[in-house]
């Protein structure tokens, strides 16, 4: 028999009998709650611009921002020098992705390349990108190859710490039973070791398209004709304030679009890691 104290001990803590749990605020959805934070900064950011006279060539309004944008892309500007920054990211973040899980795959299966290689791919890391980006301007030409080749030098790393502390983590009884059973090197990586490194290789992704966008924008200050990190540096040069923050709205609006991509995929293909499924929250 049902007393009435264990009907009243099953009633959730803060609802009455017969009435659903309040949400709390922290409960909200993770996009609902940025979003609202994003537009109480706009409107502070707004409401200081005109209260204290602050100078659109020192700090624009939001509604300046959104304007010179809406100009921007209506007249293709934006859009056609935004196409051509996109590619770049897009191809040097292809070559990093490449380029890291060769170097991840090559480091964990061999002692010899590790005690050889790895210590010479730290070396060349600790050299400031933005060093070498006139040096590849030289190399590779004012074109898009130097653009591409800075973006991938600077999402490489991320991704290659990542996918080596994936790789590197595998439980060793599940390696010895995989070894117990006849399995060779290569069935142990592709059955247990990479899929046990996903998730850190998700979240190295994640980083990685984010260090393409600041790789592409670097090589375009250093020497580019067109392109966004072009359009923030001519406009810095009219004092078009305004501009140079649309642009900037524009290329944080492509590394959020990425990292969400990445976070989707990721929670697809790597279902059963919590960590990968926090990402976008």
């Amino acid at each position: 028999m049902t007393t009435t104290s264990d009907r009243t001990t099953s009633v959730p803590a803060g609802a009455s009998a017969g009435r659903p749990p309040r949400k709390r605020l922290v409960d909200q959805p993770g996009w609902l709650l940025a979003t609202g934070l994003a537009v109480l900064l706009l409107t502070a950011w707004e409401a200081a611009v005109v209260v204290f006279d602050v100078s659109p060539l020192i700090v624009p309004a939001p509604s300046a921002v959104a304007l010179s944008l809406w100009s921007g892309l209506a007249d293709g500007t934006l859009l056609s020098h935004a196409w051509i920054t996109l590619q770049e990211i897009l191809l040097g973040f292809s070559l990093a992705v490449v380029a890291a899980l060769s170097v991840a795959f090559l480091v964990t299966q061999s002692r010899l390349v590790d005690k050889a290689v790895f210590p010479l791919v730290v070396a060349t890391q600790t050299i400031p990108k933005v060093a070498i980006a006139p040096v590849l301007l030289i190399w590779f030409g004012t074109g898009m190859t130097s653009k591409v080749v800075t973006t991938a030098l600077l999402a490489f790393f991320p991704l290659l710490v990542n996918a080596i502390h994936g790789l590197r983590s595998t439980d060793p009884d599940q390696v010895a039973m995989f070894r117990s059973f006849g399995a060779t090197r290569g069935q142990i990586f592709r059955r247990l070791q990479f899929p046990s490194a996903l998730p850190s290789i998700v979240a190295g992704l994640d980083v990685a398209a984010i260090f393409a966008v600041t790789g592409a924008i670097v090589a375009e200050f250093v020497g580019s004709t067109e392109g966004l990190g072009y359009v923030i540096q001519a406009t810095n040069f009219t004092l078009d304030v305004s501009r140079t923050f649309a642009v900037l709205a524009m290329l944080s609006a492509i590394g959020i679009t990425l990292h969400f991509i990445i976070v989707t995929i990721g929670k697809r293909v790597v279902f059963w890691a919590n960590d990968v499924s926090r990402l976008d929250h």
